[in-house]
């Protein structure tokens, strides 16, 4: 025999379809909660207790709630007894009172009102199902949150750091909400956003703390012309991007031992390094002179440095790998295992670099670059 708290779980499931019908003004229809309950070999006792418990919360008991049609069966173990045979709401009311949802739903309505008179254009999300749950759960932010939204539709593109915007909301305030922020703000400032971008700040044109880029001129002509000497240099993303340097080719490095390595290497005309830092590369995916130049990756000899090898091809295809064969592999390989990797993503590999990341995954094995002896990456080099 079901109970009345399966009974609650089973309603609680179909709360947001009673919201959203109530909230359209849709005419309520009998709301059945299947019981799934079969009767097995119990004591008459304790089956009049089940049937007694059900009646004890049902509408005919507590002027609300569900109702409860019974019908004469006779039974395998019990003989002939009355059966709940339908269980059932008549109307919303009795569901939001069997749920103890009243003033949750009079909050939501207040709240939906409040919205739908400053934005209209958000109509359409309010009543949606899913969002009607959103609603409730940000219930008592609704002002703060409209302070943005306001803010932003007069001002789509602020350009300012995110604690710089003049919104009287608490400093973390947009930071912790950016999730439904983020919704908001797609509607309401459409034609305003860029749209490829998922980080909060760039679809919003906020400023951020960019990511530092590092990198080593190995031509020291252009070291001496543009930077006073200096060959090692770290600097904003965005100013990066915006070089302008006689550079023929890019050496991508993954980790630091492979950026420390590129430190000592000798003078390479029209030649830098930098340090992709890892799945880190895709920072660099906006670097517009990078299609103009000749692009080596140089990362680790395991699956996730071809995986990182295959994203970045994917944005540059005319990426070349370096020192990621299966010769350099077998000449230093020392037994070590790689992190195993679950990745079923499209891989941007030739023939001969598949092969080999598909040995290595199938082995877990791995060959960090650090292992790589100096001598043969100057031989290389020199080649």
């Amino acid at each position: 025999m079901i109970t009345p708290q399966e009974l609650r779980k089973k309603t609680e499931r179909k709360y947001f379809n009673v919201l959203q019908d109530l909230l359209q003004n849709t005419p309520f229809e009998k709301l059945v909660i299947r019981s799934d309950k079969s009767y097995t070999k119990s004591s008459l006792s304790a089956f009049e207790k089940e049937i007694q418990l059900l009646c004890k919360h049902s509408k005919e008991s507590q002027g609300f709630g569900y109702s409860i049609d019974f019908q004469q069966v006779k039974t395998k173990y019990l003989g002939i007894q009355d059966l709940p045979i339908s269980i059932y709401f008549e109307t919303a009311k009795d569901v939001l009172q069997f749920l103890s949802k009243e003033e949750e739903y009079n909050k939501l309505k207040e709240n939906i009102q409040h919205i739908g008179a400053h934005f209209p254009e958000l109509e359409h999300w309010l009543l949606e199902a899913k969002n009607i749950k959103k609603i409730i759960e940000h219930q008592e932010i609704w002002e703060d949150l409209l302070k943005v939204c306001s803010y932003f539709k007069n001002n789509p593109k602020p350009n300012l750091y995110v604690r710089e915007l003049p919104i009287k909301v608490h400093t973390k305030f947009i930071e912790q909400h950016q999730g439904i922020l983020k919704e908001l703000l797609n509607i309401l400032i459409e034609g305003h956003i860029q749209k490829e971008e998922k980080r909060f700040e760039k679809r919003f044109s906020l400023k951020y703390a960019e990511p530092v880029i590092r990198f080593k001129l190995l031509d020291q002509g252009i070291a001496d012309a543009f930077f006073s000497g200096i060959n090692d240099l770290s600097i904003p993303l965005s100013q990066f991007e915006k070089l302008a340097l006689p550079i023929q080719k890019v050496i991508i490095v993954e980790n630091k031992t492979s950026l420390y390595t590129a430190l000592t290497l000798p003078n390479m005309k029209g030649t830098m390094a930098v340090f992709g830092g890892g799945f880190g590369v895709v920072d660099l995916k906006h670097v517009p002179w990078f299609r103009q130049h000749t692009l080596l990756y140089w990362g680790d000899i395991d699956v996730h440095g071809f995986e990182i090898l295959s994203q970045f091809r994917e944005i540059f295809s005319h990426t070349q790998s370096m020192l990621m064969d299966q010769t350099t592999f077998d000449l230093f390989f020392e037994n070590d295992q790689g992190k195993p990797s679950k990745s079923k993503l499209t891989l941007y590999l030739n023939e001969e670099e598949n092969m080999l990341y598909h040995r290595l995954k199938e082995k877990n094995m791995r060959l960090e670059q650090e292992k790589i002896p100096l001598d043969y990456v100057l031989e290389y080099f020199a080649n």
